[in-house]
């Protein structure tokens, strides 16, 4: 499993408003090109956002459902992304000081990544999630 965090410099409201708008995904989420369409309920249990991501030169359409929402605390998404696989990603806003520390956990639960999950994988994962963190912190502290 894939674990990487930050701190951002707004409260957890904040960061849950950009957790809880689906366009901001395509600002956040890298390889994220073009969310299409999105529940309104969005994000509370069972709704989903439709979306385009790219995988390598390809642009792959899929969605991203929420399995788990406790605002503003934790939401945990299905994310598919196929045929490379589909994934389980658990956001957690805790208080810190003035500000919110974020955890990311990722773990594949199907396709070719579940199968070869390994500490290289791992290492790859928390690289892109470094980055996603790094700009839902930008996105959250200037809201």
């Amino acid at each position: 499993m894939a674990r990487t965090a930050t701190v951002v410099n707004a409260p957890p409201e904040a960061v849950w408003a950009v957790l809880a708008d689906p366009p901001a995904y395509e600002e956040w989420v890298v390889g994220s090109k073009e969310i299409r369409r999105w529940d309104p309920e969005w994000p509370a249990v069972g709704t989903a956002f439709h979306h385009t991501v790219q995988v390598g030169p390809l642009p792959v359409k899929d969605r991203t459902t929420v399995l788990e929402s406790e605002p503003p605390r934790r939401l945990v998404l299905r994310a598919r992304a196929r045929p490379t696989g589909i994934a389980h990603v658990a956001l957690t806003l805790t208080p810190e000081g003035a500000g919110t520390r974020v955890s990311m956990a990722e773990w594949p639960v199907s396709g070719p990544p579940a199968v070869l999950a390994n500490p290289v994988q791992d290492f790859l994962i928390n690289r892109r999630n470094d980055e996603a963190l790094r700009r839902l912190k930008r996105l959250a502290e200037r809201r």
